[in-house]
């Protein structure tokens, strides 16, 4: 897949299909899992920090590989790469399955994650370089509904697989499509591609690896262990030396693994800013809001996943309009109305009560679903849009991998935020309780409710503190413009070097 459909008459329809497809089952795989965690715990004995290895090991492996896809991208063709990210996928889902330990199915998880870690930057840059700029918002929003359409169905699908059923279904259903999707792309996809005398620098893996693995690492560790944790703070000082290093590798080498040059270009490094603000901002909702609900509330995860699923089928069902919208006005307008409707019905959030009502809050999420469905894919469409075809791999892969960075930064802070906020609140409650009782000790029935209060009010500073983050996004994106495709400053060099000789031609 080259540049050059940019300029076919018709865009590979058949083959972005099959990529959707491979695409969206890898998303709802993700989503199924969250759910499942505590009924994993439980049948296969294991501890909170254990069974989180799971979704760290998951977002790790995104992490070393991400960053990896833009020489991948580059030097091999879309089929080669879809098909051994599907037959990983596929491999990992079948052992995961079947797992009777933990051990083996962290390792059926993280070869999911080696598959879908290509999956999403290669679907990204066939979708680039398919599509012109003015019907490029118009592709995207449709990528969009297929992928949002995964954490629509995902956790209620998933609720009631593990009421009903053993969590392994989850595997097992995902098993047969993933075959299926695999069978179809080795039938089906036959682009070809020129091959290309580039070889991959193993130092630059290595300190990439190091780089991201361990801030990601770093980050998703402290919102369990906190800050004070050596393998917090170890894991992002040798993750942050490794990434300066292989930054400056980078900057010096002909034929970059990950071309930082990207942010050369002011609308890609500000729409990165932004997509990076509004990630810390998101992961918000998606985990205080299902904390609030069954742990505060009471209600079954089943119920949980129906509340969130109004919001989720808005944001999904919204992706195709916004694409339109954008094609026609841009990413700025629409961008400031959804960060302005996400950033009130995220202080909304701040102000909840033991008893506010289930109705309220699915309302609520689901206009703040509808917020940020204008947020997210024009901001980084308008950023994408800048950069020259030679680019595309690279701007996906730094997207991509800055998006993991920034959801491990957020859950890190706002875990951490509102742990802090409710052991100083649980303390506080306990000590004005003990002095309107004249002193001696607390009942079990009054600890459980300091310890439910204790949590809201952590909750709710957390949102409070989540606002004032999409505040930050919505300040930022006042300052962007509508991005045309900027002229790429090799071609540029080459041609004011040949020039002058040009002229020296002609004269003679």
């Amino acid at each position: 897949m080259t540049a050059n459909h940019q300029n076919s008459n018709k865009p590979p329809y058949g083959l972005l299909a099959i990529l959707m497809v491979g695409a969206f089952i890898a998303f709802l795989n993700n989503t199924l899992l969250n759910i499942a965690l505590p009924s994993i715990m439980e049948d296969l004995n294991v501890d909170t920090a254990t069974v989180q290895w799971l979704t760290t090991g998951y977002m790790l492996v995104n992490g070393v590989l991400i960053p990896a896809t833009a020489f991948l991208i580059r030097k091999y063709s879309v089929r080669m790469l879809f098909l051994f990210a599907m037959l990983m996928f596929t491999l990992g889902t079948f052992v995961a399955g079947f797992a009777d330990i933990f051990s083996i199915l962290l390792i059926g998880r993280m070869m999911q994650a080696s598959g879908s870690a290509i999956l999403m930057p290669v679907l990204m840059n066939v979708m680039l370089v398919s599509f012109p700029v003015e019907k490029r918002g118009s592709a995207m929003g449709l990528f969009g509904l297929i992928l949002m359409a995964a954490p629509a169905i995902g956790p209620t699908l998933s609720g009631w697989i593990v009421e009903n059923y053993d969590w392994r279904m989850l595997f097992h259903f995902i098993s047969p499509i993933a075959i299926i999707v695999l069978l179809l792309g080795f039938i089906w996809l036959k682009d070809k591609k020129e091959k290309q005398a580039i070889k991959l620098d193993f130092l630059s893996l290595l300190l990439s690896s190091i780089g991201f693995g361990g801030v990601l690492y770093g980050f998703s560790s402290a919102g369990n262990d906190g800050w004070g944790a050596t393998n917090v703070y170890l894991t992002i000082i040798v993750g942050a030396i490794s990434l300066f290093i292989f930054i400056i590798r980078q900057n010096k080498q002909k034929e970059p693994m990950l071309n930082f040059g990207v942010f050369q270009f002011p609308m890609f490094t500000l729409s990165t800013i932004i997509t990076m603000v509004v990630n810390m901002a998101m992961f918000s909702g998606m985990l205080l809001i299902p904390i609030y609900v069954q742990n505060i509330r009471g209600i079954s995860p089943f119920d949980a996943g129906l509340m969130m699923l109004p919001g989720a089928l808005v944001m999904a069902a919204m992706s195709p309009l916004t694409g339109k919208l954008f094609d026609r006005f841009g990413g700025k307008i629409l961008a400031i109305t959804g960060l302005t409707i996400m950033t009130i019905s995220t202080y909304f959030f701040s102000r909840l009560e033991m008893d506010t009502g289930a109705i309220h809050i699915m309302i609520l999420h689901t206009i703040r679903m509808f917020g940020m469905s204008m947020v997210m894919m024009p901001v980084s469409t308008n950023g994408l849009n800048q950069l020259p075809p030679r680019f595309y791999p690279h701007g996906t892969a730094m997207n991509n991998t800055l998006n993991q960075v920034s959801g491990a930064i957020g859950t890190a802070l706002l875990i951490t935020i509102m742990s802090n906020k409710a052991n100083a609140a649980g303390e506080d409650l306990a000590n004005a309780t003990l002095r309107e009782n004249g002193g001696g000790e607390l009942s079990q029935e009054a600890m459980l409710q300091i310890g439910l209060q204790s949590t809201l009010e952590g909750i709710n500073f957390a949102f409070f503190v989540s606002t004032f983050i999409s505040v930050i996004a919505l300040i930022l994106v006042f300052f962007m413009k509508r991005s045309v495709p900027a002229k790429d400053p090799e071609e540029q060099t080459e041609a004011l070097e040949t020039e002058p000789l040009n002229e020296t031609e002609s004269s003679k």
